[in-house]
């Protein structure tokens, strides 16, 4: 059809806005340019691949269902955690059904599918994104701690309890205690 490449490349300038749209929760603990949702969902989809690895689960697979996690940002911003009391938080999987309603039917599927699985936590490749969705916050947390940023032990508390895989809950004992650059010292 000859508005599939149309509705692909619209939907790529959509994606796009992930690379502007900040993680507004730094906000509050006084980082002046946080991280972007593209930025974070690239980091989050390498440490999926690494923790699904590490669990005997496909990290090709972990990795991809992390890149979609928090695509549909693009339609509501980065709410931030405090916004829950006072608003009901958006349901993924009907953001993604809007935002792909006009892809071809093998591309919409294959993005649907991707957040239903990451938003169900049924296999271990969703459990392995969703545990690096939150590792990949606690290492933020203690880079921003590193340089100067003093309210972040909340982030890092909720990130470890809400791990899954063991493998997750080791890499992030480790994590607290060693410097963002330890991997020069290695």
């Amino acid at each position: 059809m000859p508005d599939e490449p149309a509705a692909l490349a619209a939907f790529g300038y959509e994606l796009g806005l992930l690379k502007r749209i900040r993680r507004t929760g730094w906000w509050h603990a006084g980082v002046r340019d946080p991280e972007s949702v593209a930025e974070h969902s690239l980091r989050t989809a390498q440490i999926a691949a690494l923790l699904a690895a590490e669990e005997g689960a496909n990290p090709e697979r972990a990795a991809f269902l992390a890149l979609w996690h928090d695509t549909q940002e693009t339609r509501t911003g980065d709410i931030p955690h405090t916004a829950t009391k006072y608003m009901s938080k958006p349901e993924p999987r009907d953001i993604t059904a809007d935002q792909t309603a006009a892809l071809p039917d093998t591309s919409r599927d294959l993005v649907r599918a991707a957040v239903d699985e990451f938003e169900s936590r049924q296999t271990p490749e969703a459990r392995c994104a969703k545990d690096a969705d939150k590792l990949e916050m606690l290492l933020q947390a203690i880079e921003y701690q590193d340089i100067g940023v003093r309210r972040v032990a909340g982030w890092i508390d909720s990130a470890q309890k809400g791990l899954t895989t063991e493998t997750a809950r080791r890499v992030a004992e480790a994590a607290v205690s060693l410097s963002p650059l330890a991997w020069r010292d290695r």
